[in-house]
């Protein structure tokens, strides 16, 4: 079957195999390899893209599923703003993801601060527990988004919140 989306902001078509997962579609169409769908069961993270803004699991997601939906992976998130953003608060932070979570932290930060533009610790705490990595002690993940809210604030709205 054809499934047609916006991938990374431009209108894209793909044959589909049935049952075949959102992780294998980007992999194999699209040669997008950071969404690593590794475990196939939602575990441990490392597949996570944007769908429709909200950070999924797309090795649990069925290719079928994103017919007309935006797909957001870190290969386009990382030309963005929002990006640098990011990157910058984490090293303003001292956090340093390693490789087999890097992506998945970055997309999950970019959508806690959609969600609250000043989260609080258990937001933080909560939303960066659907990856499964221990490179990182929570306090370095809170500091991390925390400093990059700080400098998207400052870029979009030309101040730094108290």
């Amino acid at each position: 079957m054809t499934v047609s989306f916006i991938l990374n902001g431009e209108d894209v078509s793909a044959e589909a195999e049935a049952g075949e997962r959102l992780s294998s579609l980007l992999s194999s169409r699209f040669g997008l390899r950071g969404a690593r769908g590794d475990c196939l069961s939602g575990l441990c993270g490392r597949c996570i893209v944007l769908l429709g803004g909200k950070p999924v699991n797309s090795c649990l997601v069925p290719a079928f599923r994103v017919q007309g939906a935006e797909i957001v992976t870190i290969e386009g998130f990382g030309r963005t703003d929002d990006y640098r953003d990011i990157m910058a608060g984490f090293r303003k932070a001292g956090f340093e993801p390693c490789g087999f979570c890097d992506s998945a932290r970055v997309l999950v930060a970019s959508a806690i601060m959609e969600e609250d533009p000043r989260p609080d610790d258990s937001l933080i705490v909560e939303r960066m527990s659907a990856i499964s990595c221990r490179c990182t002690q929570p306090s370095a993940l809170i500091a991390g988004v925390r400093a990059a809210a700080e400098i998207r604030e400052r870029r979009v709205f030309g101040h730094a919140g108290a």
